[in-house]
């Protein structure tokens, strides 16, 4: 006799809704079936894997036990958030995850009312939390602020920030530290559990309240006391006292994963009248997923994978990595100059610091996800005569821009900035693209600002940046492999506001700044082909700019096009400046500027970014044949 195959729980879950009229006992089994699904999908398309892996149970245990989307649940970051797209009516579309019209990687408004925050950079979860839950209040609405924040996310000042403001939400805003690498807490175990389970109770928080009430009635000195004795018992039983110290009730640490003990607690913290509360839950990256668990660094982002094995489907061969090529040369630079430090901040591997560190770990500072004050850092250390290169995304240097302002550039300290993921990001979208540094760096009085066309070019660049004390230097490049040149054995110290001629013309000029140095080449050639004769120019600096170079090209040609990897106002905008101010456009010259959209891009493949954005060789065409067709002088030839 056969029997009909059980209906898997995860196919009834459509919403938490849905989620919210299971049993309590049905939560592990959903929860196994949740981890399966991310684990398949993150295979097909690749993603933030571990993260999302190590907080399944947490997903299923706060939507099953608050009333979201009412009560607003705000992931910090966001890349841990697969788990909670699932369960928030997105399983349909969940394996268009980071590909071109498909679900974003991270948390974002316009999917989901259950995404009430879009975030992709860290340590944003309370403040926004902390919005909601004090908008709810005056509004005298229901509606509580959750925020989901991560131990590492924990070390960026913005989040004690908002949680020393907290105290007027009262029990409206929640906050879960999912604590899963730092080891803020002791082994979790069946006492630590009890313990979060009673102190989260009603009756506890109660009566601790109704206490402190009396103690402060009979004086100062035995409120004092009292209080004093409370801290030190709770800080030694659960590790509390900070928090306690910002005015949150501490309740933890809990094992993240044991259901059992987690649903209780949530559900003591939604039923009190006490708070702010802070939840610290001790979870796993990657649970559940041996190679995730054994490999957690290796497993927070991951290219398509096979799931049964866990072999990441990379590519092998061909150019280096320019994170690599820049980590290396300053290594190589390091070797001889002692003064040459490196900064990151929490991204070591991506920036490339790795390798320095391996040569040089007493060189090699990772202040944590704290922009802010690793660009401080750098500007003391090149005070005191140090060599600091601070190696920042440059989506993430944005948070630290006051700081390149008042503390770096006014003093003209020779701080180096190695601008990585500079220009569009493919499946990253636009949170983590490098748009706009050419523009707000190239603004400031001091700065010099270059850009790598290639691998060569970088550790030229990075060389140059070495040697130059005489104020602040930064230089960008891009995300993923260089083009194949190499890197050369000799490195060359570039003269500061200098560019070169790639190849010489006389009709057309394109002035290139960056990586899109090998697009440009290419639409020479197709130039060339119209029986247009084209020079390119790669500026290398888009401050200070070459203007002897850019000045004898403008008078020798009809048409000038920039072509840069960032927004508007940064080297189209330079160069038309100074041609406005220098009279060279008054005899009819053509300039046109090609940079990124005034949009902000979603994540697609990156040539189809390039695409969108009109950057590759046809559109450089395109822009140069528009121009000459609306010059007199030029329009027989484009015809021809």
């Amino acid at each position: 006799m056969s029997t009909r195959p059980e209906t898997p729980l995860l196919d009834t879950v459509n919403t938490p809704e849905d989620l919210r009229k299971l049993d309590k006992s049905q939560l592990r089994k959903l929860s196994d079936e949740l981890r399966a699904e991310v684990i398949d999908a993150v295979g097909q398309t690749g993603g933030h894997l571990g993260s999302g892996l190590g907080v399944v149970e947490l997903t299923a245990a706060i939507h099953y036990v608050f009333d979201t989307p009412q009560d607003k649940l705000v992931w910090d970051v966001g890349h841990q958030c697969y788990p909670h797209k699932i369960l928030t009516g997105r399983r349909d579309r969940i394996r268009t995850l980071r590909q071109g019209g498909g679900l974003s990687g991270f948390t974002k408004r316009s999917e989901s009312e259950y995404d009430p925050f879009g975030a992709a950079h860290s340590s944003t979860s309370i403040s926004a939390a902390l919005g909601f839950a004090m908008a709810n209040k005056m509004q005298d609405r229901p509606g509580r602020g959750i925020a989901v924040i991560g131990d590492g996310a924990m070390s960026a000042g913005m989040a004690y920030e908002a949680m020393n403001n907290a105290e007027q939400a009262g029990n409206r805003l929640v906050v879960i530290l999912n604590d899963n690498d730092m080891s803020i807490a002791p082994p979790v175990g069946g006492l630590s559990a009890y313990l979060a389970r009673m102190v989260s109770s009603s009756e506890y928080l109660g009566l601790r309240t109704m206490a402190s009430k009396i103690a402060k009635k009979l004086g100062r000195r035995v409120w004092g006391g009292l209080e004093r004795a409370e801290e030190y018992a709770r800080g030694m039983a659960t590790g509390g006292t900070l928090f306690e110290e910002l005015g949150f009730y501490y309740v933890g640490p809990i094992d993240g994963h044991n259901l059992e003990h987690l649903i209780p607690v949530l559900e003591n913290v939604r039923d009190s009248e006490q708070g702010p509360v802070l939840i610290h839950v001790v979870t796993q990256k990657g649970k559940g997923y041996a190679p995730a668990e054994n490999s957690a660094d290796k497993y927070h982002g991951v290219a398509k994978f096979d799931v049964v094995t866990g072999e990441q489907k990379k590519s092998t061969g061909g150019p280096p990595a320019y994170q690599n090529v820049f980590g290396e040369t300053l290594a190589k630079l390091a070797d001889s100059d002692p003064r040459i430090c490196a900064i990151t901040a929490a991204m070591p591997s991506g920036t490339g610091v790795d390798k320095f560190a391996k040569a040089h770990p007493d060189r090699s500072f990772d202040v944590g996800i704290a922009e802010q004050h690793g660009v401080t850092f750098a500007a003391g250390l090149a005070a005191e005569g140090m060599r600091p290169f601070a190696a920042i995304y440059s989506t993430f240097l944005q948070r630290a821009y006051d700081q390149v302002v008042h503390d770096v550039a006014i003093q003209n300290l020779p701080v180096r900035f190695a601008i990585d993921r500079a220009g569009l990001v493919g499946a990253d979208g636009c949170t983590h693209a490098g748009a706009f540094d050419i523009t707000y760096l190239a603004t400031l009085p001091n700065m010099v600002v270059m850009a790598a066309a290639d691998e060569a070019e970088l550790a030229h660049m990075t060389y140059t940046a070495a040697e130059y004390d005489d104020g602040p230097i930064a230089f960008r490049y891009p995300r993923g492999a260089g083009t194949g040149v190499g890197i050369p054995e000799q490195l060359e110290k570039l003269e500061i506001g200098k560019g070169r001629i790639v190849r010489e013309g006389s009709k057309v000029a394109i002035l290139s700044l960056g990586a899109r140095l090998e697009e440009a080449k290419k639409a020479a050639d197709q130039l060339e082909a119209k029986g247009l004769s084209t020079t390119v120019a790669d500026l290398r600096f888009a401050k200070p700019l070459d203007t002897a170079l850019i000045e004898r090209l403008m008078r020798s040609h009809d048409v000038v096009v920039t072509v840069e990897e960032g927004a508007v106002g940064g080297l189209g905008a330079h160069v038309l400046t100074y041609a406005s101010d220098e009279g060279l456009t008054d005899a009819g010259l053509k300039v046109r500027t090609m940079r990124l959209p005034d949009i902000f891009q979603d994540q697609d493949a990156p040539e189809k970014q390039y695409d969108e954005a009109g950057l590759n060789a046809p559109h450089i065409v395109d822009t140069v044949l528009a121009a000459l067709r609306h010059n007199s002088a030029g329009v027989e030839e484009a015809r021809a």
